[in-house]
């Protein structure tokens, strides 16, 4: 029998296998640095690795995969960093849209988009569009986010029901906090991966991941493929999630 979640709108792996995996994609810029190279050289790299695991992903029985690409504290990150990076997303939203199509893939973008640029959320308006009805691997990346402000916007809009009559605030509950998250459609993440040895979750899914199971991989991201992906969810599976229960 599948465990199932004490948060409202998720569910338990299936056969083994996590339905959503989340991925917080670290370590680029030592892999760049190890070699000599610029930050930039190893964000490029890291980007060929998105693909590898989007490509992997529904062979491995994952139905929702969210990647944390951009977080709202980067922009205290040089300038010239920060430009190499947006330079970066207007070039994978670019060349990965039609591959995407092609195998199916719904991508969407959650974080507040009130700092990039206009040709830059005309991209991501018109990746959702053309993703918009795919059925195969849902695919999230998270850009300009933070859970922290995410959470503090949902208290915004449930303090604004409130106010406005239309709720009471003593039937508040998980459900309506779950409502207001930018991933209000989504399924709890079952298993939350960090790559390049660091352990820490760094404001990424704060309460959706509540009961996520956590695997810490040593490989740096630019190294990381479906393989090492594989190997986290072999790891995933010899866990028993009790989600508080006995």
């Amino acid at each position: 029998m599948t465990a199932q979640s004490p948060l409202s709108g998720t569910r338990g792996p299936s056969d083994g296998h996590p339905l959503h995996v989340a991925i917080i994609m670290d370590g680029n810029g030592r892999w760049a640095r190890a070699r000599g190279l610029p930050r930039t050289a190893g964000h490029r790299k890291g980007a060929e690795s998105v693909r590898a695991v989007v490509e992997a992903s529904p062979g491995l029985g994952i139905t929702h995969l969210t990647l944390f690409g951009f977080s709202s504290e980067n922009w205290k990150r040089p300038q010239s960093e920060i430009s190499d990076l947006m330079s970066l997303l207007r070039f994978y939203l670019k060349s990965e849209l039609r591959n995407l199509a092609k195998h199916n893939v719904c991508l969407r973008v959650i974080g507040r988009r009130d700092r990039f640029s206009q040709d830059v959320l005309d991209l991501i308006a018109e990746a959702e569009h053309e993703t918009g009805q795919g059925t195969g691997l849902q695919l999230t990346i998270a850009l300009n986010y933070g859970s922290r402000l995410e959470i503090v916007d949902a208290v915004k809009d449930i303090a604004r029901e409130v106010a406005a009559g239309t709720l009471d605030p003593e039937t508040i509950g998980e459900a309506d906090v779950n409502r207001h998250l930018t991933t209000r459609d989504l399924p709890d993440p079952d298993v939350l991966i960090r790559t390049s040895g660091e352990q820490r979750i760094s404001n990424f899914l704060l309460w959706q991941a509540a009961y996520a199971e956590l695997v810490f991989s040593p490989v740096l991201w630019p190294d990381f493929n479906g393989q090492h992906l594989a190997d986290a969810l072999a790891d995933y599976r010899t866990r028993e999630r009790r989600f508080g229960g006995v």
